[in-house]
């Protein structure tokens, strides 16, 4: 009786042991098919609004080919305006040429010719080689202009990023080069007159670039990067242009090529130190002068002791850098000169081409 009652007692308990494998199994396929599902509708979501976009901005400009020498890279060019010199326009870290200059390129072109364009892995331009170094951004701007049949000499405008990059421009083809405009541009020695507070924000953003850069496959195929909007906080652009920087910016090539000239800053610093001056080219710096609000939790003072070591400082031993030069301080704009000012940006531009222009200087 007791052996009956034991083995009466142990039948059930089999089935239970057997039934949680069954459940974790199924658990885990239903996960996996729920990733499956979410995962394609990530994709289908975001080559949808790809495609609507791609209709919605059309390439502005026309792509050029600088050959074999750079692997046939393609780059995005984009020319209004006729005159000489030639305007050449280069934007900042992270900001699509064409669309970076939308509002100072059609004054511009009212006087002079202008250029535009977009540096390899922007917009509408090829990936390009790396790094992405001042020294090899210049070197494909220069083909690029000779491939287009653009002819010297060139008045070259670089906003901040773009401001190192005319600057080796200038070292390495200065015959080209008649005159330049600096639009709030970075400074070699900028990093000196960050606080700990400040270079820790900058880290933070380079930690930022260097995750999206190796994530930038699955954040553009699966729609994430779509979804995030990283252009949301852009308040100097309107709602349509909001739209048109996304579409430029959610692409894997921009991305790598982004992050590529983030990491590649100090080589770049390098190169510019060693691109000299500039004798006595017409030049003009543009200092932003608004008063910036750090975010919560930031020193103020950090910020606005940076800021006067700009305005006070760095720009100054930039207009220094030829005999002819001067710095012009854009009190009601931050940063974002060609978006808050363009009109500033234009009357540089202007006053210099029009010291070029002059027949005592022809």
């Amino acid at each position: 009786m007791d052996d009956r009652n034991l083995t009466v007692s142990r039948q059930p308990s089999a089935p239970r042991r057997r039934r949680w494998p069954r459940i974790l199994k199924w658990t885990s396929l239903s996960l996996l098919a729920l990733i499956f599902l979410l995962a394609a509708a990530g994709f289908i979501y975001n080559a949808i609004e790809e495609h609507a976009d791609a209709r919605r901005f059309p390439q502005m400009g026309k792509s050029v080919s600088l050959g074999g020498e750079f692997g046939n890279l393609s780059l995005n060019l984009s020319c209004s305006g006729t005159g000489s010199p030639t305007v050449v326009l280069d934007s900042g870290l992270g900001v699509p040429g064409v669309h970076g200059w939308k509002q100072v390129q059609p004054d511009v072109a009212r006087f002079t010719r202008v250029c535009s364009y977009d540096r390899a892995g922007y917009a509408w331009s090829s990936a390009g080689p790396m790094p992405r170094t001042s020294r090899e951004i210049a070197r494909e701007l220069h083909a690029l202009l000779a491939a287009a049949g653009e002819k010297p000499p060139y008045i070259l405008v670089g906003h901040s990023f773009g401001g190192y990059n005319v600057r080796v421009f200038n070292g390495e083809y200065s015959r080209d080069v008649a005159g330049l405009v600096l639009v709030d541009p970075s400074q070699e020695d900028i990093e000196s007159k960050m606080s700990l507070a400040l270079l820790a924000e900058l880290k933070e953003y380079d930690a930022i670039a260097k995750r999206q850069a190796k994530l930038a496959p699955a954040l553009v195929y699966l729609g994430i990067a779509r979804l995030q909007d990283d252009t949301a906080g852009l308040t100097f652009l309107s709602p349509e242009d909001r739209r048109e920087a996304l579409y430029l910016e959610v692409q894997t090539k921009f991305y790598k090529a982004e992050w590529s000239e983030t990491e590649s800053m100090p080589t770049s610093t390098q190169q510019v130190r060693a691109s000299g001056n500039l004798g006595d080219k017409p030049l003009i710096v543009l200092t932003a002068g608004k008063v910036e609000e750090a975010p919560p939790g930031f020193p103020q003072k950090d910020l606005d002791d940076f800021q006067n070591a700009v305005i006070n400082d760095l720009h100054v031993r930039l207009a220094h850098l030829s005999t002819r030069g001067r710095q012009v301080i854009v009190r009601d704009s931050d940063h974002m000169i060609p978006f808050e000012r363009p009109d500033a940006v234009v009357s540089s531009i202007h006053e210099v081409w029009a010291e070029i222009s002059k027949p005592s200087v022809r």
